[in-house]
Protein backbone atom coordinates (compact mmCIF):
# COMPACT_ATOMS: atom_id res chain seq x y z
CA UNK A 1 0.00 0.00 0.00
CA UNK A 2 1.38 3.41 -0.92
CA UNK A 3 1.47 6.30 1.53
CA UNK A 4 -1.31 8.06 -0.39
CA UNK A 5 -3.46 4.94 -0.19
CA UNK A 6 -2.80 4.34 3.46
CA UNK A 7 -3.44 8.02 4.24
CA UNK A 8 -6.82 7.77 2.55
CA UNK A 9 -7.57 4.57 4.42
CA UNK A 10 -6.75 5.91 7.85
CA UNK A 11 -8.58 9.17 7.21
CA UNK A 12 -11.67 7.18 6.19
CA UNK A 13 -11.34 5.13 9.36
CA UNK A 14 -11.17 8.30 11.43
CA UNK A 15 -14.30 9.65 9.78
CA UNK A 16 -16.10 6.45 10.68
CA UNK A 17 -15.22 7.10 14.29
CA UNK A 18 -12.67 4.34 14.69
CA UNK A 19 -10.75 6.45 17.12
CA UNK A 20 -8.75 3.67 18.68
CA UNK A 21 -8.54 0.31 16.94
CA UNK A 22 -6.23 -1.11 19.51
CA UNK A 23 -3.88 -4.05 19.46
CA UNK A 24 -0.75 -5.16 21.26
CA UNK A 25 -0.28 -6.00 24.90
CA UNK A 26 -3.46 -4.37 26.14
CA UNK A 27 -7.15 -4.60 25.29
CA UNK A 28 -8.33 -1.09 26.12
CA UNK A 29 -11.82 0.31 26.09
CA UNK A 30 -12.21 3.23 23.74
CA UNK A 31 -11.63 6.49 25.57
CA UNK A 32 -9.89 4.96 28.61
CA UNK A 33 -7.09 7.00 30.12
CA UNK A 34 -3.57 5.63 29.96
CA UNK A 35 -2.57 4.00 33.29
CA UNK A 36 -0.86 6.51 35.54
CA UNK A 37 1.97 4.14 36.47
CA UNK A 38 2.92 3.24 32.89
CA UNK A 39 3.52 4.78 29.49
CA UNK A 40 1.07 3.94 26.72
CA UNK A 41 2.60 3.76 23.26
CA UNK A 42 0.40 4.36 20.21
CA UNK A 43 0.93 4.35 16.46
CA UNK A 44 -0.68 5.52 13.26
CA UNK A 45 -2.41 2.88 11.15
CA UNK A 46 0.34 1.80 8.78
CA UNK A 47 3.11 -0.80 9.22
CA UNK A 48 6.18 1.46 9.28
CA UNK A 49 4.78 3.54 12.13
CA UNK A 50 3.77 0.40 14.03
CA UNK A 51 7.31 -0.99 13.68
CA UNK A 52 8.80 2.19 15.16
CA UNK A 53 6.22 2.18 17.97
CA UNK A 54 7.23 -1.40 18.77
CA UNK A 55 10.87 -0.29 18.86
CA UNK A 56 9.94 2.41 21.38
CA UNK A 57 7.83 0.04 23.49
CA UNK A 58 10.32 -2.82 23.64
CA UNK A 59 13.27 -0.54 24.40
CA UNK A 60 11.36 1.09 27.26
CA UNK A 61 10.32 -2.30 28.65
CA UNK A 62 13.95 -3.43 28.55
CA UNK A 63 14.83 -0.53 30.86
CA UNK A 64 12.12 -1.42 33.37
CA UNK A 65 9.41 0.96 32.18
CA UNK A 66 5.89 -0.47 32.35
CA UNK A 67 4.41 -0.22 28.86
CA UNK A 68 0.92 -0.56 27.43
CA UNK A 69 0.23 -0.42 23.69
CA UNK A 70 -2.64 0.99 21.65
CA UNK A 71 -1.47 0.60 18.07
CA UNK A 72 -3.04 1.24 14.66
CA UNK A 73 -5.03 4.22 15.90
CA UNK A 74 -5.66 6.10 12.67
CA UNK A 75 -4.83 9.55 11.34
CA UNK A 76 -3.63 12.64 13.22
CA UNK A 77 -7.24 13.70 13.65
CA UNK A 78 -7.58 10.64 15.91
CA UNK A 79 -4.24 10.26 17.65
CA UNK A 80 -3.38 13.88 18.48
CA UNK A 81 -6.59 14.22 20.57
CA UNK A 82 -5.79 10.83 22.11
CA UNK A 83 -2.43 12.21 23.23
CA UNK A 84 -4.00 15.36 24.58
CA UNK A 85 -6.70 13.61 26.59
CA UNK A 86 -4.38 10.97 28.03
CA UNK A 87 -5.53 7.88 26.12
CA UNK A 88 -1.96 7.45 24.88
CA UNK A 89 1.33 9.01 25.95
CA UNK A 90 3.78 8.45 23.12
CA UNK A 91 3.98 7.67 19.42
CA UNK A 92 6.37 8.10 16.45
CA UNK A 93 5.72 11.17 14.32
CA UNK A 94 7.15 12.80 11.20
CA UNK A 95 8.46 16.27 11.86
CA UNK A 96 7.35 18.23 8.79
CA UNK A 97 3.83 16.83 8.62
CA UNK A 98 3.39 17.27 12.36
CA UNK A 99 4.48 20.92 12.09
CA UNK A 100 2.03 21.54 9.25
CA UNK A 101 -0.74 19.94 11.31
CA UNK A 102 -0.20 22.17 14.36
CA UNK A 103 0.77 25.32 12.42
CA UNK A 104 -0.83 25.66 9.01
CA UNK A 105 1.27 28.76 8.27
CA UNK A 106 4.64 27.10 8.96
CA UNK A 107 7.26 27.59 6.25
CA UNK A 108 10.26 25.75 7.71
CA UNK A 109 11.71 23.02 5.48
CA UNK A 110 15.16 22.05 6.78
CA UNK A 111 15.43 19.43 9.49
CA UNK A 112 16.86 21.94 11.95
CA UNK A 113 14.28 24.63 11.25
CA UNK A 114 11.36 22.22 11.40
CA UNK A 115 12.56 20.80 14.72
CA UNK A 116 13.00 24.29 16.17
CA UNK A 117 9.57 25.42 14.98
CA UNK A 118 7.89 22.36 16.48
CA UNK A 119 9.03 23.31 19.95
CA UNK A 120 7.01 26.53 19.80
CA UNK A 121 4.03 25.22 17.82
CA UNK A 122 3.03 22.11 19.77
CA UNK A 123 -0.08 22.20 21.96
CA UNK A 124 0.32 22.38 25.73
CA UNK A 125 1.51 19.18 27.43
CA UNK A 126 2.97 17.73 24.22
CA UNK A 127 6.67 17.63 23.45
CA UNK A 128 9.07 16.15 20.92
CA UNK A 129 12.38 14.57 21.86
CA UNK A 130 15.47 14.23 19.65
CA UNK A 131 14.75 13.83 15.95
CA UNK A 132 16.30 10.90 14.12
CA UNK A 133 18.05 10.91 10.76
CA UNK A 134 15.33 8.58 9.45
CA UNK A 135 12.90 10.23 7.05
CA UNK A 136 9.81 9.06 5.18
CA UNK A 137 9.04 11.73 2.61
CA UNK A 138 8.78 12.53 -1.09
CA UNK A 139 12.03 11.85 -2.91
CA UNK A 140 13.15 12.01 -6.53
CA UNK A 141 14.66 8.78 -7.82
CA UNK A 142 16.47 7.68 -10.98
CA UNK A 143 17.76 4.34 -12.20
CA UNK A 144 21.37 3.51 -11.31
CA UNK A 145 22.20 3.39 -15.02
CA UNK A 146 20.98 6.94 -15.62
CA UNK A 147 22.66 8.21 -12.47
CA UNK A 148 25.99 6.80 -13.62
CA UNK A 149 25.76 7.88 -17.24
CA UNK A 150 24.71 11.46 -16.44
CA UNK A 151 26.55 11.91 -13.13
CA UNK A 152 23.36 12.49 -11.16
CA UNK A 153 23.71 12.96 -7.40
CA UNK A 154 21.41 15.87 -6.55
CA UNK A 155 18.08 17.20 -7.81
CA UNK A 156 19.96 20.10 -9.38
CA UNK A 157 21.91 17.66 -11.55
CA UNK A 158 18.69 16.91 -13.46
CA UNK A 159 19.46 20.06 -15.48
CA UNK A 160 21.93 17.84 -17.35
CA UNK A 161 19.04 15.95 -19.00
CA UNK A 162 17.50 17.57 -22.09
CA UNK A 163 13.74 17.11 -22.30
CA UNK A 164 13.58 15.81 -18.73
CA UNK A 165 10.59 13.53 -18.12
CA UNK A 166 9.14 13.54 -14.59
CA UNK A 167 6.64 11.00 -13.24
CA UNK A 168 4.62 11.65 -10.08
CA UNK A 169 1.14 12.02 -8.63
CA UNK A 170 -0.99 14.63 -10.46
CA UNK A 171 -0.63 17.23 -7.70
CA UNK A 172 3.15 17.26 -8.15
CA UNK A 173 2.61 19.40 -11.25
CA UNK A 174 1.36 22.40 -9.28
CA UNK A 175 2.43 22.01 -5.64
CA UNK A 176 5.29 24.17 -4.34
CA UNK A 177 7.52 21.13 -3.75
CA UNK A 178 6.80 19.73 -7.24
CA UNK A 179 7.59 21.12 -10.68
CA UNK A 180 7.33 24.74 -9.43
CA UNK A 181 9.89 23.95 -6.75
CA UNK A 182 12.22 22.25 -9.22
CA UNK A 183 12.17 25.43 -11.31
CA UNK A 184 12.25 27.98 -8.48
CA UNK A 185 14.82 26.25 -6.28
CA UNK A 186 16.97 24.27 -8.72
CA UNK A 187 16.46 26.12 -12.00
CA UNK A 188 15.06 23.09 -13.84
CA UNK A 189 12.83 24.32 -16.66
CA UNK A 190 10.92 22.71 -19.50
CA UNK A 191 10.36 19.36 -17.80
CA UNK A 192 7.72 17.10 -19.34
CA UNK A 193 5.29 15.79 -16.73
CA UNK A 194 3.53 12.42 -16.61
CA UNK A 195 0.80 12.08 -14.00
CA UNK A 196 0.76 8.62 -12.34
CA UNK A 197 -1.83 8.26 -9.61
CA UNK A 198 -0.37 5.54 -7.40
CA UNK A 199 1.75 7.45 -4.91
CA UNK A 200 5.08 6.17 -6.17
CA UNK A 201 3.79 2.60 -6.38
CA UNK A 202 4.09 -0.12 -9.04
CA UNK A 203 2.92 1.98 -11.98
CA UNK A 204 5.39 4.74 -11.14
CA UNK A 205 8.20 2.23 -10.73
CA UNK A 206 7.36 0.55 -14.06
CA UNK A 207 7.40 3.89 -15.88
CA UNK A 208 10.83 4.65 -14.42
CA UNK A 209 12.36 1.25 -15.16
CA UNK A 210 10.95 1.22 -18.70
CA UNK A 211 12.36 4.69 -19.43
CA UNK A 212 9.00 6.33 -19.91
CA UNK A 213 10.12 8.87 -17.28
CA UNK A 214 13.64 9.85 -16.28
CA UNK A 215 12.89 10.63 -12.65
CA UNK A 216 10.06 9.61 -10.33
CA UNK A 217 8.67 10.84 -7.04
CA UNK A 218 8.71 7.84 -4.67
CA UNK A 219 8.43 7.97 -0.89
CA UNK A 220 11.88 7.57 0.61
CA UNK A 221 11.22 4.37 2.59
CA UNK A 222 9.42 2.47 -0.19
CA UNK A 223 10.91 -1.04 -0.55
CA UNK A 224 11.10 -0.75 -4.35
CA UNK A 225 13.95 1.76 -3.97
CA UNK A 226 16.11 -0.83 -2.30
CA UNK A 227 14.92 -3.75 -4.43
CA UNK A 228 15.76 -1.96 -7.69
CA UNK A 229 18.87 -0.14 -6.44
CA UNK A 230 17.35 3.20 -7.36
CA UNK A 231 19.37 6.32 -6.70
CA UNK A 232 17.58 8.82 -4.48
CA UNK A 233 18.75 12.27 -5.47
CA UNK A 234 20.00 14.51 -2.69
CA UNK A 235 17.94 17.62 -1.91
CA UNK A 236 20.48 20.08 -0.45
CA UNK A 237 18.09 23.04 -0.74
CA UNK A 238 15.28 21.25 1.13
CA UNK A 239 12.70 21.48 -1.62
CA UNK A 240 10.90 18.69 0.21
CA UNK A 241 10.24 19.62 3.84
CA UNK A 242 12.05 17.44 6.37
CA UNK A 243 10.04 14.48 7.65
CA UNK A 244 12.33 13.12 10.34
CA UNK A 245 10.97 10.44 12.63
CA UNK A 246 10.61 11.93 16.12
CA UNK A 247 9.03 10.75 19.39
CA UNK A 248 5.93 12.81 20.22
CA UNK A 249 5.20 12.47 23.92
CA UNK A 250 3.04 13.69 26.78
CA UNK A 251 5.56 15.95 28.52
CA UNK A 252 4.56 14.61 31.95
CA UNK A 253 5.76 11.13 30.91
CA UNK A 254 9.16 12.27 29.63
CA UNK A 255 11.17 11.11 32.62
CA UNK A 256 14.97 10.97 32.46
CA UNK A 257 14.85 7.23 31.74
CA UNK A 258 12.18 7.51 29.04
CA UNK A 259 13.93 10.46 27.42
CA UNK A 260 17.30 8.71 27.31
CA UNK A 261 15.84 5.49 25.86
CA UNK A 262 14.00 7.33 23.10
CA UNK A 263 16.90 9.66 22.31
CA UNK A 264 19.24 6.65 22.05
CA UNK A 265 16.87 5.16 19.48
CA UNK A 266 16.71 8.39 17.50
CA UNK A 267 20.50 8.58 17.49
CA UNK A 268 20.67 5.29 15.57
CA UNK A 269 17.51 5.15 13.43
CA UNK A 270 18.16 5.93 9.75
CA UNK A 271 16.21 6.06 6.50
CA UNK A 272 18.14 2.98 5.37
CA UNK A 273 16.88 1.17 8.47
CA UNK A 274 13.29 2.04 7.56
CA UNK A 275 13.83 0.85 4.01
CA UNK A 276 15.12 -2.49 5.24
CA UNK A 277 12.43 -2.89 7.91
CA UNK A 278 9.65 -2.08 5.43
CA UNK A 279 11.13 -4.49 2.91
CA UNK A 280 11.14 -7.32 5.46
CA UNK A 281 7.61 -6.45 6.60
CA UNK A 282 6.20 -6.32 3.07
CA UNK A 283 8.24 -9.13 1.52
CA UNK A 284 7.28 -12.75 0.99
CA UNK A 285 8.00 -13.69 4.60
CA UNK A 286 6.06 -10.67 5.96
CA UNK A 287 7.90 -10.42 9.28
CA UNK A 288 5.74 -9.00 12.08
CA UNK A 289 6.42 -5.47 13.40
CA UNK A 290 7.17 -6.77 16.90
CA UNK A 291 9.74 -9.26 15.58
CA UNK A 292 11.37 -6.66 13.36
CA UNK A 293 11.58 -4.22 16.25
CA UNK A 294 13.24 -6.77 18.52
CA UNK A 295 15.82 -7.67 15.88
CA UNK A 296 16.61 -4.01 15.14
CA UNK A 297 17.08 -3.22 18.83
CA UNK A 298 19.28 -6.29 19.27
CA UNK A 299 21.42 -5.38 16.24
CA UNK A 300 21.86 -1.83 17.58
CA UNK A 301 22.78 -3.00 21.09
CA UNK A 302 19.72 -1.39 22.64
CA UNK A 303 18.27 -4.52 24.25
Amino acid sequence: MTIHQRTAAIAFAALLGLTLAACGSSDPTQGDKAPSDSITVGSAAFPENEIIAEIYAQALEAKGVKVDKKLNIGAREAYIPALQNGEIDLLPEYSGNLLQYVDKKATATSAEDVAAALGDALPDKLAVLDVSKAEDKDSLNVTPELAQSKGLKTIGDLKKIDGLKVGANPEFKTRPFGLPGMERIYGITGAKFTAISDGGGPATLKALLKGKVDVADIYSTTPSILANKLVTLEDPENMFAAQNVVPLINADKASDTVTKVLNDISAQLTTQDLLELNTKNQGSDKAAPADLAKQWLTDKGLL
